[in-house]
Formats: structure tokens, C-alpha cells, sequence
């Protein structure tokens, strides 16, 4: 079965093609949302990787799922009300609900163990800068960038203007997110607790991944499928 990109592709364009990527990039530390609109070759060389062994992967990945990408509809093919609606209610809303129901863990693994392991408290630090800046940017989208959006169709030079300069600011604010996520990773060595982690600790790492990989799908549906809607 040939695959519909090759090397030469976009990496945000593969994962529109064929969501399920998203997880091999992001195990080989591959940026797709924020930094992929570069080809694949050109993202995996600086990061060293083999090229060849990550096309082998990835067809290895794309054959297993039939070349099925699920929810396509969704992701490139509905009109930007839709979209718009999906990303508040499948990731703003799951965003805030998990955010609230790790915190208390994120506080109590650092306060137990950040003594002995003091990359928790770099953890804690660099968690509640991320939560507080998700948190206002989601509701700053939903007040007041997404309705605009909605309205650009029929909105004036000076108008347009400066949603474009507000999308700008949103990409930035998402680059930001980024970098708290590659650090948390870099200090916790991939999210891989140590040996005498206890279970709470555990399930904090494990928690901090699965956030990250909805953090990044989050992004990227805005960045490569809603944004250039607008700006192109």
C-alpha cells in the first residue's frame, strides 16, 4: 500500500493525511504542530534521526491502520463554525477538566518527593506557569479571537488586520506552550519516572505525557487547519 507523502512532505501535512503520525513524531521528539511546516527529512535531520528507519515506521504505522485517518472530516473538511466548536468542546473543555484534577497530584509529588528528586520541583514550577497560561489563552479564544474569526468573511481591511495580528500573538502563545512541554520532558528524561517512584509519582509522569499529546493535536488543529483558513 503506498502512502499518499513521502520524505518530502510537511510534517503537519502527514498528520492531516494520517493522524495517527502524530504519535511517531512525537515518541522521535518530531514538532507537527507548532514547527511543521517543514518537509519530514528536513525535521528529523536536525534532530538526528535516521530518515529511512522513520519512513520505514511510518509505513510499518500507515499499513496497520489501513491508511485510515480518523475523523478526517473533522480535521481538514467542515466549515470553521464546526471546527471551531470541536476544538472548545473536545480540547478546551477536556483541557480545564484535567488540568484541575492533576494539580493536586503535580503538588503533592513535588512536596513528598522534591526533596530526594529535585527535578519535581522544577516539574511543579514549570506545570502551574503551563496551566495558567493554557487557561487564559483557551478563554481568551472562545471571549473573544473565535467569534471574530467567524466574521472575517464579511469584515473590513482595518478588521481583518487585526485578527491576523490577534492569530500571530496566538501562535506565539502556542510556541510558548511548546517550550514549557519540551523542558518537562527534557527534566523528567522523557517521562520515564525513576525506579523508586512511588505510584501517585507514576501516574503524574504518565498524566504530563498524555497532556503534552493532547496539547500538541490541540495546537495543531489550530495552527495548520483553522489559522490558515484565515491568514493564507
Amino acid at each position: 500500500m503506498k502512502m499518499p507523502f513521502d520524505q518530502n512532505s510537511l510534517v503537519k501535512d502527514i498528520v492531516n493525511i494520517f493522524p495517527q503520525s502524530s504519535d511517531l513524531f512525537k515518541q522521535n521528539r518530531l514538532d507537527f504542530c507548532c514547527g511543521g511546516n517543514r518537509p519530514l527529512a528536513e525535521a528529523a535531520g536536525e534532530q538526528n534521526l535516521d530518515v529511512p528507519a522513520i519512513m520505514t515506521e511510518l509505513e510499518e504505522l500507515y499499513r496497520k491502520h489501513n491508511g485510515a485517518a480518523e475523523s478526517m472530516e473533522v480535521w481538514t473538511e467542515t466549515d470553521s463554525e464546526e471546527l471551531i466548536d470541536h476544538i472548545k468542546n473536545k480540547y478546551h473543555r477536556e483541557l480545564e477538566e484535567e488540568l484541575k484534577l492533576l494539580s493536586p497530584y503535580v503538588t503533592k509529588v513535588a512536596k513528598v518527593h522534591g526533596d530526594r528528586h529535585e527535578e519535581l520541583l522544577k516539574v511543579y514550577e514549570l506545570f502551574y506557569e503551563l496551566k495558567k497560561e493554557l487557561l487564559e489563552h483557551t478563554a481568551k479564544e472562545e471571549a473573544t479571537v473565535f467569534p471574530l474569526l467567524l466574521q472575517l468573511e464579511t469584515a473590513n481591511e482595518e478588521k481583518r488586520s487585526e485578527m491576523i495580528a490577534e492569530i500571530t500573538e496566538l501562535e506565539k502563545e502556542h510556541d510558548h506552550a511548546g517550550s514549557i512541554l519540551k523542558q518537562m520532558r527534557e527534566i523528567t528524561d522523557d517521562f520515564n519516572p525513576p525506579i523508586d517512584a512511588c505510584g501517585t509519582y507514576r501516574l503524574v509522569y504518565k498524566r504530563l505525557e498524555a497532556l503534552e499529546s493532547h496539547t500538541f493535536m490541540h495546537v495543531h488543529l489550530e495552527n495548520n487547519i483553522l489559522f490558515p483558513r484565515y491568514i493564507a
